[in-house]
């Protein structure tokens, strides 16, 4: 029988997870069912939404059970298969886990190809992290040619694809991001038209103001939220009117202890007539290969560049590949390639 080795869930953490957390176990591959078929997996995915699957608490997902194989999304090939639709040699997309292997039985998993993109892709930006950015700007931020758009976490998997694609649809775009290097990446390499560095000493609120004062810009029309705090806090003090505020994710609360108080500036999307909304990509699962079609089109044609952070290394290198993403410690999609 084939042995491999996967990562469990060991206990819950409080605040970031530490080695503890995890259990690196060596198990047996059973026996295929009919229908199933044996992923060999070769990348997996490391998202921000992580952190809150490992808590107990009521959430668009259930939380990873422990004792059980800590959910991901991975890429992979067919090694066995007792399923004609997934013969061995296909590259495989689907949430497989934290593991070396994994046996499916095809639901949820599609055929992918590295001749079209590199395998990594199919986890970043013709895959979740891309259909996040399309599907949260278009249908709630609604850009129009002229609009300032804001993206916080605009260094990351989801950040850097937003301004983007908002530049790409005539759109100002600022991004907040961390660090001189990486605000430098952002302007250069992806095209944002300003950048903040959230780790200068200045408040956000100042920053951002002198941010639209130097774009030209009287405030905010549409703020793609990743982060949550004080970066959305100053956003709603500046929201123009009918503004969009797009609620994606707020990694800078995921390994908070305590509850963390609301926006204090909340009542201007009153005054401002503006709107605050959340939302999950697999909402949109059905218009997934549209999109799809467009981004690749873009990145075909030079206007759309994927940043991606790819750590090569075992299983047992996954706890601290993960905590990269609330240390700021990677540059767009964060993916871990198993050797």
């Amino acid at each position: 029988m084939t042995s491999f080795r996967s990562v469990r869930l060991a206990q819950r953490p409080t605040g970031i997870p530490s080695p503890d957390t995890w259990a690196i176990e060596s198990e047996e591959l059973p026996a295929l069912a009919p229908g199933e078929f044996a992923v060999g997996v070769k990348y997996i995915s490391l998202d921000p939404a992580m952190r809150g699957w490992l808590d107990d608490r009521p959430s668009y997902l259930p939380p990873v059970e422990l004792g059980a194989i800590m959910r991901a999304g991975s890429v992979g090939t067919v090694t066995e298969s007792l399923n004609a639709n997934f013969p061995v040699g296909a590259q495989v997309v689907g949430t497989f886990g934290v593991t070396e292997v994994a046996i499916s039985d095809g639901s949820g998993v599609h055929i992918v190809s590295s001749d079209l993109a590199p395998l990594p892709a199919f986890l970043g930006v013709l895959g979740m992290t891309g259909m996040t950015a399309y599907f949260g700007l278009f249908e709630l931020g609604k850009p129009r040619a002229g609009d300032v758009v804001v993206v916080s976490a605009a260094a990351g998997a989801v950040g850097s694809i937003v301004g983007q694609i908002a530049k790409i649809n005539g759109c100002t775009v600022i991004g907040i991001a961390g660090g001189k290097e990486k605000c430098e990446y952002i302007t250069n390499t992806l095209g944002f038209d300003y950048c903040i560095d959230y780790k200068e000493e200045t408040g956000m609120r100042k920053q951002l103001g002198t941010a639209l004062k130097t774009v030209g810009a009287q405030g905010v029309d549409v703020y793609f939220d990743n982060v949550g705090g004080e970066m959305l806090n100053a956003n709603l003090a500046y929201l123009s009117f009918g503004a969009r505020v797009v609620i994606c994710g707020a990694i800078s609360q995921y390994n908070d202890t305590e509850i963390t108080p609301g926006p204090s500036n909340y009542m201007n999307l009153l005054v401002k007539r503006a709107t605050m909304t959340g939302f999950l990509v697999f909402d949109y699962a059905s218009q997934f290969s549209m999109a799809q079609r467009r981004i690749g089109a873009w990145i075909a044609q030079g206007k759309i560049t994927a940043p991606e952070t790819v750590v090569e290394g075992k299983i047992d290198a996954f706890p601290a590949t993960l905590n990269r993403l609330f240390t700021g410690d990677n540059l767009g999609k964060l993916v871990l390639k198993i050797t």
